[in-house]
C-alpha cells in the first residue's frame, strides 16, 4: 500500500525534486527544484505506486506551468502518511540525462564499465534469464532471433557461461 521513491545525494539538488528528512531519516517534504534545498537528496524518476494513484492523480490541480506535478502526488501520499522514501547511496547510480552534456557523460559511464567489466549494464535478457523469468529455451530462443552482432554474442555468453561456473 502507499507508494514508494528514492533519495539519491546530488551536488546540485536545485535541479530536482528534493526530499527533505526529519531527524530521524523520515521524509516530511518533498519540493520540486528549491532555490534553497533543505537536503541534497534528489528524488530520481523512478516511482512505485499502489492502486490508488489513478485516483488521487484526478484529485491534483495543475501547476502554474499548466501541468499536473508528480511531486504534487508524491506530496499527497506523504501527507496521508503512504509514502516511502528510500534513500539510494554508495555503490549505486544513478545519471541524470536531461542535458545534451549529461546524457553523454552517462553513455560514456556506461561504456567504461561495461569494457572494464566484460558485463552489459541493463542487459535485459541477461536479467530475465538469472532471475528465472525466462528458461535457457526461451532465451535460446531469444538468441537465435537476434541479429548477429556484439550484443547477440553477449547472450550466448551469458547463456554459456552459466555451465563455467
Amino acid at each position: 500500500n502507499g507508494a514508494l521513491v528514492f533519495g539519491y545525494p546530488v551536488t546540485d539538488p536545485q535541479r530536482y525534486g528534493v526530499v527533505e528528512f526529519d531527524r530521524e531519516g523520515k521524509a516530511i517534504c518533498i519540493e520540486e527544484k528549491p532555490q534553497k534545498p533543505k537536503s541534497h537528496y534528489a528524488v530520481p524518476g523512478l516511482y512505485l505506486y499502489d492502486d490508488k494513484v489513478v485516483e488521487l492523480t484526478r484529485g491534483l490541480t495543475p501547476s502554474a506551468r499548466g501541468e499536473l506535478e508528480i511531486t504534487d502526488l508524491n506530496m499527497e501520499y506523504l501527507s496521508r502518511g503512504e509514502l516511502m522514501v528510500e534513500k539510494l547511496e554508495r555503490g549505486i547510480a544513478w545519471l541524470d540525462t536531461g542535458t545534451h552534456m549529461s546524457l553523454l557523460e552517462a553513455s560514456h559511464f556506461i561504456g567504461t564499465l561495461e569494457a572494464r567489466q566484460g558485463l552489459k549494464i541493463a542487459c535485459l535478457e541477461e536479467i530475465a534469464y538469472s532471475k528465472g523469468y525466462i528458461d535457457r529455451g526461451r532465451m535460446l530462443e531469444i538468441i537465435d532471433a537476434t541479429p548477429k552482432s556484439s550484443y547477440r554474442d553477449y547472450l550466448e555468453m551469458v547463456v554459456g557461461s552459466e555451465n563455467a561456473d
